[in-house]
């Protein structure tokens, strides 16, 4: 972990504040090459300056929006419990009375349940939480560095009786490993008790690139080597996929559409564009009016 001093934090996407992750997410794309990391993925740039940079671009700010952050890095890595970076920023938020909305894998975002609850009050907040699978000895191993999916269900469940809505991000979904009907049943299942408000899949599979692929295919290399004359799953990929950036489920048709009714059973919104722009959309409250009840 390094510190830097950063010229800028508020972007057309929000803020990030870590650059870099200590998770170890196996099919994580922000490895890619294409986003040109000086420095080890593992060794987080920490932008220490982030809640000045802030605050003083939400001063200058004419218009109140929404603030996103997580789009890049987890904006609650281990790191943040005692640096308190993503709070600072939060507490900004709420001074200057703009939206949040934040992505994470951790149940680190409890410790700001209390401050997310008064954002919503005033503006709005949105936590949004990746699930990947339901199977709790996979997420070990896809997912090492995070709480599990268990876990992250407990944290959705809060949110609800905090009274701040959620969205499950259901991606990735890895061809051969997790791409199974049992899984989208698991994870829907999460999500209907937990009564999220909206479920995000951008399709059954993942993308690889330069970068993400090689630490991939490494990882599957040590989890799913070959046994009992099978391939590997790594060879697996690579005969069926190639090189190619989009991996997609064989299933993807019959899994988005068993997602999708699930969704509509239940009132879960779905659909990215949807979801996106009702993330995105501020409300038209006054926070200085005093609520009723």
């Amino acid at each position: 972990m390094h510190f830097v001093n950063a010229k800028t934090i508020l972007g057309a996407y929000g803020i990030n504040i870590y650059r870099g992750c200590s998770h170890g997410c196996i099919y994580c794309d922000s490895r890619s090459s294409c986003y040109q990391f000086t420095h080890a993925f593992e060794d987080i740039e920490v932008k220490q300056n982030a809640p000045q940079l802030l605050e003083e671009a939400l001063r200058k700010k004419r218009k109140r929006c929404m603030i996103g952050t997580g789009s890049m890095c987890d904006p609650y890595i281990p790191a943040e419990k005692k640096l308190c970076l993503t709070r600072r920023c939060l507490e900004v938020i709420d001074r200057h009375n703009f939206g949040a909305s934040v992505i994470t894998k951790s149940d680190l975002v409890l410790r700001d349940i209390e401050l997310l609850e008064r954002i919503n009050r005033k503006t709005k907040a949105v936590v949004q939480m990746t699930l990947t699978t339901s199977d709790e000895d996979l997420c070990r191993i896809i997912e090492p560095g995070v709480c599990t999916t268990r876990r992250r269900f407990e944290v959705l469940c809060a949110l609800k009786e905090a009274g701040i809505p959620s969205v499950v991000w259901f991606s990735p979904l890895l061809p051969f490993i997790n791409d199974t009907e049992e899984n989208i049943d698991g994870i829907m299942d999460y999500c209907i008790r937990a009564k999220v408000k909206a479920v995000i899949c951008f399709g059954i599979g993942l993308t690889l690139r330069q970068g993400n692929r090689e630490y991939f295919y490494s990882e599957l290399d040590q989890h799913f080597p070959s046994r009992d004359g099978k391939l590997s799953m790594k060879q697996r990929y690579i005969n069926t996929f190639g090189d190619s950036y989009i991996v997609s489920s064989p299933n993807e048709q019959k899994h988005m559409k068993r997602i999708k009714d699930v969704c509509q059973k239940n009132g879960i919104m779905f659909g990215t564009e949807n979801v996106f722009n009702w993330i995105k959309e501020f409300p038209e409250k006054d926070p200085m009016q005093p609520e009723l009840f």
